[in-house]
């Protein structure tokens, strides 16, 4: 199953970067005197338990069907996609508590030094993001796709660290709790993008018909199989990187029972190769007088 494969390879890519960059924000956090950037650390800290829920939640999916799971175990991706939304929001609360603690205490300004700290820490989780968000695409997956936004959302809270720290440093005393206000702006853009994670991953479980392209794509595949007058209902539900589609096809009612059986089984054939990502296809046979 290389569509898993390849999603489980690049979630160990994004527990590595994570595990570093808490590290790396932490300590200049620490000692550059930024709780933006401690902020950012205790986001990576998140980033690192969602992506381990990400990966026992991609190895969970990528189980063959068995007696007890007929469709297989791809239903796990919207719900470990549920708990990773969690930890976003846990984490942009704490965020947002400290900020405004911080913001009513007096306190000196970050160290210059850490916007060259920041500077890094954005170009390497835009490029973690643009490779998660391409490889989610190529799999399919819901789970890896909140995964890439942890990256995107880790870049603005960053980005948000910069301009806080570069007005604590540039208009000086007054502004010293700038990236305190820094931090809290980016509390709140992370509990925004929650919610767009959260969204598709429930129309998902709660199998919303959201597949209009794989529809068309679906009558236009069927349309060209000798004997397949029309398509009538077509239900489309998403698992885990697979579809199970359930679908209506008209043929001549003249035709034996025997005949309308092999339609069906060179129906399903000819839409399992055009669509690989179809895992489970029911074709019921329908006369059209």
């Amino acid at each position: 199953m290389p569509k898993e494969k390849t999603a489980i390879k690049t979630t160990y890519f994004s527990i590595a970067g994570n595990i570093s960059l808490v590290l790396i924000k932490g300590m200049a956090g620490f000692f550059g005197n930024s709780y933006a950037l401690i902020a950012d650390a205790i986001e990576s800290t998140t980033d690192v338990f969602s992506s381990l829920l990400v990966l026992i939640g991609l190895k969970h999916a990528s189980k063959p069907a068995d007696e007890n799971h007929p469709y297989g175990h791809g239903k796990i991706e919207p719900i470990v996609t549920f708990v990773v939304v969690a930890f976003l929001v846990i984490s942009a609360t704490i965020i947002a508590y400290e900020s405004i603690f911080n913001i009513q205490t007096s306190h000196e300004s970050p160290k210059p030094w850490t916007l060259l700290i920041l500077a890094g820490i954005i170009f390497w989780k835009e490029i973690s993001y643009r490779v998660v968000i391409k490889k989610s695409k190529e799999t399919n997956s819901t789970s890896l796709k909140a995964d890439a936004w942890h990256h995107r959302s880790d870049a603005i809270t960053s980005v948000a660290a910069f301009i806080g720290i570069s007005i604590a440093l540039f208009l000086g005393e007054g502004f010293e709790n700038a990236d305190d206000w820094a931090a809290l702006f980016a509390s709140i853009f992370i509990l925004y993008n929650s919610y767009l994670i959260f969204r598709p991953a429930l129309g998902e479980i709660m199998d919303e018909h959201l597949y209009d392209d794989l529809v068309a794509e679906v009558r236009e595949i069927s349309s060209k199989v000798d004997g397949i007058i029309a398509t009538e209902k077509c239900f489309v539900r998403k698992a885990g990187m697979n579809y199970h589609v359930d679908l209506h096809a008209i043929v001549s009612g003249k035709i034996s029972v025997r005949q309308g059986h092999d339609l069906a089984h060179e129906l399903k054939n000819t839409l399992l190769k055009g669509i690989p990502q179809i895992s489970h296809l029911l074709i019921h046979i329908e006369p059209n007088e």
